[in-house]
């Protein structure tokens, strides 16, 4: 394949209908699309490493912060990841190891993916235990044990706080 040579000129979706991306037919446009995907992966890695950092120190809502530019960031990650599998044989034509850099940093990613989520469910964890206990010990009864007449012990009927409610959409 040359430079300027043509690979493939047309495609459908899976509804039939023709998509927006044209496919690529020049080697400049196949690694100018693993440039675009490299550039994308180092922008979710800097961004997931400082939410598991924030998230690990306890800041949680620094790191939900960032969960806008973190959707962002992985709808055009995942964006160009189909485009490199419709690109697959321009892509083919590039040189191995070129390929192989992007296959690499992808499994690289995938294990940074991993920490994070096991970070977040940990602090998910933390956070639900410490709800449980906050919510059981407000739920017991706070009145103090004293004795009554003829030294016979009573409890008064003070009530305790009703317990806690959880919202676990988030």
């Amino acid at each position: 394949m040359t430079e300027a040579s043509p690979v493939l000129t047309d495609r459908h979706t899976h509804n039939g209908q023709t998509d927006s991306a044209p496919l690529i037919g020049t080697l400049g446009g196949a690694e100018s699309l693993l440039q675009e995907v490299s550039e994308a992966v180092e922008s979710l890695v800097a961004l997931i490493e400082e939410e598991t950092r924030l998230v690990r120190l306890g800041a949680l809502f620094a790191a939900s912060d960032l969960q806008a530019e973190k959707s962002r960031l992985s709808a055009r990650y995942v964006k160009l990841r189909f485009r490199v599998r419709e690109n697959a044989v321009a892509i083919g034509h590039l040189p191995p190891d070129r390929v192989l850099q992007l296959t690499e940093r992808h499994e690289s990613f995938a294990n940074l993916l991993r920490v994070n989520m096991a970070v977040l469910a940990t602090a998910r964890e933390v956070a639900e235990d410490i709800i449980r206990n906050v919510a059981t010990e407000i739920g017991k009864t706070r009145a103090p044990n004293t004795y009554g007449p003829q030294m016979r012990f009573r409890k008064r009927g003070i009530s305790s706080a009703r317990g806690i409610a959880v919202d676990r959409r988030s």
